[in-house]
């Protein structure tokens, strides 16, 4: 009986625990993801391939060793490469990467 009160307790901890953290990952009080809401359009983003230190300094989350890095390893298919290949931490990425565009050269 003991395990079965056990087992239900741990049952029930699996099933709450991941959707209550999921739930209140990077949301305001509305409810509305942070940077989703205050993410500047398309056209108004950082683009990661050209920017300045200045430039990219102005990305929300962005710090000037964050940045250095962004520089260092250009060029980037897409934003989705500065997690993919390293260069910023998830986290970091979080809150970057509404504010952030990659263009890529005409050929």
């Amino acid at each position: 009986m003991l395990s079965l009160l056990r087992f239900s307790l741990l049952a029930a901890l699996l099933c709450v625990c991941p959707s209550v953290d999921a739930a209140h990952q990077d949301h305001g009080n509305a409810g509305v993801p942070q940077t989703a809401a205050s993410a500047p359009p398309a056209e108004k983003r950082i683009d990661i391939n050209r920017a300045s230190m200045d430039e990219l300094l102005k990305v929300p989350g962005l710090t000037r060793s964050w940045a250095e890095r962004v520089v260092r390893y250009r060029p980037y298919r897409t934003k989705q490469d500065l997690l993919e290949k390293g260069v910023v931490s998830g986290p970091v990425y979080d809150r970057i990467k509404d504010f952030v565009i990659a263009h890529h050269d005409k050929q």
